[in-house]
């Protein structure tokens, strides 16, 4: 069964689908090729709106039209992540030089990967990695880059990474 063109008087094909509503929703009508480019031509999306409207849409597009959560508020992963991370139960006093007490010790694939994301040397001091993380977070919270998820992105990789760390340092003083 084929369907006839949606637009006034058309007998031809309606092969195109044409947006019903400016919601996004899935309503749409079926033109031809040539109604769908007349369609095309004069579709405004922002048609009916003032510049507030448009401006609200714009930053709301930003953000693919989801709700953000602030970086404080308490369901955040990344904030719950942030929490983990910061919890540091380890004995700094079993960390004496900057190298040595990690020697013996093999590193796997995840914690080589790590260090190169924070941009430590392999079976750096504990202290050292800590150091440098409070660093890097200082260089790449949102809340200092005004927001941009770019930066945001940038401190969960951080974040991962000395987490990584975290638990293969334990792991290897206690054991």
């Amino acid at each position: 069964m084929k369907n006839i063109c949606d637009w006034n008087n058309c007998n031809e094909i309606g092969e195109y689908k044409a947006p019903v509503e400016k919601d996004n929703s899935r309503k749409y009508r079926l033109l031809c090729l040539e109604h769908v480019k007349e369609f095309n031509k004069n579709w405004n999306y922002f048609s009916g709106m003032n510049d507030d409207q448009i401006m609200d849409f714009l930053k709301s597009d930003m953000t693919w039209h989801k709700p953000t959560q602030n970086f404080s508020s308490s369901d955040n992963f990344f904030k719950v992540l942030w929490n983990d991370t910061l919890k540091d139960e380890m004995d700094k006093d079993k960390f004496k030089s900057d190298y040595n007490h990690m020697s013996k010790f093999k590193f796997d694939h995840k914690d080589i990967k790590a260090f190169s994301v924070l941009g430590v040397s392999v079976g750096l001091k504990w202290q050292k990695i800590q150091e440098k993380f409070k660093a890097l977070v200082k260089k790449f919270h949102p809340d200092i880059n005004a927001g941009n998820k770019k930066y945001e992105e940038k401190l969960k990789l951080i974040t991962l990474a000395y987490t990584q760390l975290k638990n293969t340092y334990k792991e290897k003083i206690d054991t």
